[in-house]
């Protein structure tokens, strides 16, 4: 889980240690539910990062583990990851060194003005913005934090894909995985809260038997919720912070069916349940 999922809490069950978030104060956990060994994700970052010539700064705003920005800096770059989860940093820290961590909230942010030649934002870390509120100090700290010319690179959930379409909705996914040698399994339903213009998403940790929990503890259910953005909508809100978008697409991406492979160029749809934006600061 990256930067601004505190909205995600334990509501059954308790996890060992008492910590507030299960993802969150266990990185391990995160990487072995959400692998990414072959680095698709900074991959396509790094590949946004190169065709639009940006330059060696890079701030990754959510960085979570740190495998993205770990990706970044072995490919040349000069990397600050930001997260607002200690324990995310101190697992960045120590597995993927080479960045510079820092702590910092997405929902407003300082850290230098024109620090940076781009923000990269993955997984659906800038829909923590829940409000607009947000997502303009998001958008306004990401402005400041770049220099001229400098770009934004973020990659999410699409709203509009749930204009009409139900088949990622209401039905509980359930997905296994492996973690210190045991079987557990996670089931996700998701739904959408119209009032709101969120995506909620409820998730269940068990053992793989579906009763107990993990490490013996009881069933575990947490909630987070993801904006619900649409294309123009974000085309608007980047226009109004000076930025202009050069890549809006569903993909290909780091998490479209199938996946981005290098080499692939960006669609020309906003139709699909992903939404890729490359976007640049205004110079003046």
């Amino acid at each position: 889980m990256r930067a601004g999922d505190e909205a995600e809490r334990r509501t059954v069950g308790e996890w060992p240690g008492g910590g507030r978030n299960l993802l969150t104060d266990n990185p391990a956990l995160y990487e072995a539910r959400f692998p990414d060994p072959d680095r698709l994700a900074g991959r396509w970052a790094e590949d946004c990062l190169r065709r639009h010539h940006a330059g060696p700064r890079v701030l990754d705003m959510g960085c979570g583990t740190g495998r993205d920005a770990a990706h970044l800096h072995s490919a040349g770059r000069t990397v600050t990851g930001a997260d607002l989860s200690e324990e995310m940093l101190a697992h960045a820290r120590a597995e993927h060194p080479g960045p510079a961590y820092v702590r910092a909230d997405l929902h407003g942010f300082d850290l230098g003005r024109a620090a940076f030649d781009a923000v990269v934002c993955l997984d659906s870390s800038l829909l923590y913005c829940h409000t607009n509120d947000q997502l303009d100090g998001f958008l306004a700290s990401c402005r400041r934090a770049l220099a001229p010319g400098g770009l934004l690179v973020a990659e999410m959930r699409n709203g509009a894909y749930f204009l009409g379409r139900t088949d990622l909705l209401d039905t509980p996914s359930v997905n296994p995985f492996t973690w210190q040698g045991t079987a557990y399994r996670s089931t996700t339903t998701l739904t959408v809260d119209r009032t709101a213009q969120l995506l909620r998403r409820t998730r269940v940790w068990t053992a793989a038997d579906g009763v107990g929990g993990i490490d013996g503890s009881p069933p575990v259910e947490q909630r987070s919720a993801w904006r619900l953005l649409f294309p123009h909508e974000l085309r608007h809100f980047l226009a109004a912070h000076g930025f202009e978008v050069l890549e809006l697409h569903d993909g290909p991406g780091p998490r479209t069916e199938p996946p981005w492979r290098q080499g692939e160029l960006p669609g020309a749809t906003t139709d699909a349940d992903r939404l890729h934006v490359v976007a640049r600061r205004h110079t003046i």
